[in-house]
């Protein structure tokens, strides 16, 4: 009887991790494009035909490969990069399987030319169905050029599995970016049937974020930077107002390799959680260094996962450095410069951060600071104490009016501000509840006559059980009968006729969740919901004073540029943007 278990031959052996490593023409690039910069080269470009499935070319001036090294280079596990279990627990470089040549050499009809510096011509390889061809001359410059042609020509039920030119397209352009964004002092070219997609030369980081990215993304980030102990993140993070529908504009590295990690999104979300909508998504650049030793890159064939060896610290390093960088106040605009960050050029940005601290000019709340040739302005102001000083205007500067109801006119130095009433109040609230409940408590206020209405059963039982949670929400809140609830106090920032209902709205919050959830994982939902109906509404007019008023709260409160919600709670137009709208100087 023939044994039943036996050797595989080796082209099917490297068919199978081609299947692992080399899922589709992107994935052949991402390979390609990390041996190019572990060769050192300066300069990459890759040409592609047919979404990279009938050729995909990357060429560098990387370090080149030895003659005698060629036909090894396409062996499986042979590389250079590795050679003991210590190097493999602290690896440093992007490629260290020695598996993914192999692999395209296994399902494409692969070329490999290469020269060093110190030969003086190239040589040339050749490989197809898992065969390798003689070593021949070849004019080559410095480096090493791969090409690909037909990928998986062998493999056909492998082949139809691919997509349209469009998609490979796509995964590839975009494992370009990846690459590109990861390594800034280097050179990229990238082009598709024989149209250049992509040219960037060497440049800073902030240069290639906003050459990928675009100069919006570079006018509404903010810079984050921070270093503690050995950890170190810094890049960009974009203000709720430039979120996205989908996860495409999210970009994590760690040690220089882009990843997709569990641990850093949720940390990374959490940051935004008081202020992006939670439909939206956040949109980043951000490089987390550490040593090689305290992360396990070798969990998935393809590199894209990691295993922190210590994934509760970084997980708060992450969360802390990026929600400090989105409430931190500026003295600029964002995308302004951060240590290792050059500026990013951009047009003036339509919203910016609020510099904290403001020293308010107390009543001073004049429209005009200068009154020289209009005699109705002087009658009007003649009773309004001096104009502040041009130099020390507010941020968001002084009312001016309020349109419909709803919005706040405000002139500062820059031109016109325009906030939403309902949503910057909201905010302030918000973050006075979240102020009070971490110190002393919510402040409380009694009621001169206590308000009694009907409840569910259930939630007259959950009031009597939950007490001591409603006190430290600032309900005083006590069962009359089975089906009655009487309301002595309440939240001090909550009005009276919101009582009844806010109050109701908490018991349903209990109830479902229970006090200690509702209190910990659950209090942002909770004191955000609480804010939204104590906040000013729509149609509420205000006088100039409580205007001001509003304007000097926003500016001592952090996350003031958003809502609760991760809305915008006002924008900035500037005069040069009113002259453009009038053609004014044309």
């Amino acid at each position: 009887m023939p044994p039943s278990i036996h050797l595989l031959p080796d082209l099917l052996i490297n068919q199978i991790a081609a299947g692992e490593v080399i899922e589709r023409p992107a994935s052949a690039l991402k390979e390609l494009l990390e041996n190019s910069l572990d060769a050192g080269a300066g300069e990459i470009h890759v040409q592609l035909e047919t979404g990279g499935i009938k050729l995909l070319r990357v060429r560098d001036n990387g370090s080149g490969i030895d003659k005698q090294d060629l036909p090894r280079a396409l062996q499986r596990h042979a590389t250079s990069k590795i050679t003991s279990l210590e190097d493999l627990q602290r690896v440093a470089s992007m490629g260290f399987r020695g598996e993914a040549l192999a692999s395209m050499a296994a399902v494409a009809q692969m070329s490999l030319s290469s020269r060093t510096a110190a030969e003086a011509h190239g040589w040339q390889i050749d490989a197809a169905d898992g065969r390798i061809g003689d070593i021949t001359p070849a004019a080559h410059p410095q480096g090493t050029r791969v090409e690909l042609r037909e990928l998986y020509f062998n493999t056909p039920a492998r082949r139809k599995f691919l997509k349209t030119e469009a998609t490979e397209f796509a995964w590839c352009d975009e494992t370009f970016k990846r690459i590109a964004l990861s390594r800034p002092d280097v050179a990229f070219s990238l082009q598709h049937n024989g149209k250049t997609v992509w040219q960037l030369p060497e440049q800073t980081l902030a240069e290639r974020i906003a050459a990928i990215l675009g100069d919006e993304f570079g006018a509404a980030a903010v810079p984050v930077e921070r270093q503690a102990a050995n950890l170190s993140l810094r890049g960009l993070a974009a203000l709720p107002a430039y979120s996205r529908s989908t996860r495409d504009a999210q970009y994590f590295f760690v040690n220089g390799r882009f990843i997709r990690d569990k641990v850093a999104a949720h940390a990374l979300r959490q940051a935004y959680q008081d202020i992006l909508h939670h439909q939206r998504q956040p949109a980043y650049v951000l490089f987390l260094e550490l040593p090689p030793e305290q992360v396990d890159v070798n969990v998935h064939p393809a590199k894209s996962e990691v295993r922190f060896r210590e994934s509760q610290g970084i997980h708060q390093f992450l969360f802390h450095t990026v929600q400090q960088a989105l409430s931190a106040p500026l003295h600029g605009n964002p995308g302004e410069q951060a240590p290792g960050i050059t500026a990013t050029p951009a047009t003036p940005p339509r919203q910016n951060f609020i510099p904290l601290g403001i020293a308010e000019q107390p009543s001073t709340y004049t429209l005009w600071t200068t009154q020289t040739g209009s005699e109705s302005a002087a009658q009007l102001h003649a009773t309004e104490p001096a104009p502040p000083d041009r130099g020390i205007i507010p941020p968001l500067g002084f009312a001016l009016a309020q349109l419909s109801g709803i919005y706040i006119l405000a002139q500062n130095a820059r031109g016109l501000i325009v906030v939403d009433m309902h949503a910057a109040h909201e905010r302030i609230v918000y973050e006075k509840l979240k102020a009070a409940l971490d110190g002393s408590g919510i402040p409380t206020q009694p009621l001169l006559v206590p308000v009694s209405f009907y409840a569910e059963p259930v939630d007259v039982a959950t009031a009597e059980a939950e007490r001591g949670a409603l006190l430290r929400l600032g309900f005083d809140l006590a069962p009359l009968s089975p089906t009655q609830l009487v309301l002595r106090t309440l939240p001090a920032l909550l009005k009276q006729a919101e009582g009844e209902a806010m109050a109701l709205e908490v018991l349903r919050e209990l109830r479902e969740y229970g006090a200690s959830r509702a209190l910990t994982e659950r209090r942002n939902e909770l004191l955000a919901t609480l804010a939204c109906h104590s906040a000013v509404r729509a149609n509420h007019l205000l006088g100039v004073t409580e205007m001001n008023a509003l304007l000097r709260e926003m500016e001592r409160t952090e996350r003031a540029d958003q809502c609760n919600h991760g809305r915008p709670t006002w924008f900035q137009l500037t005069l040069a943007d009113l002259d453009k709208m009038f053609m004014r100087g044309q």
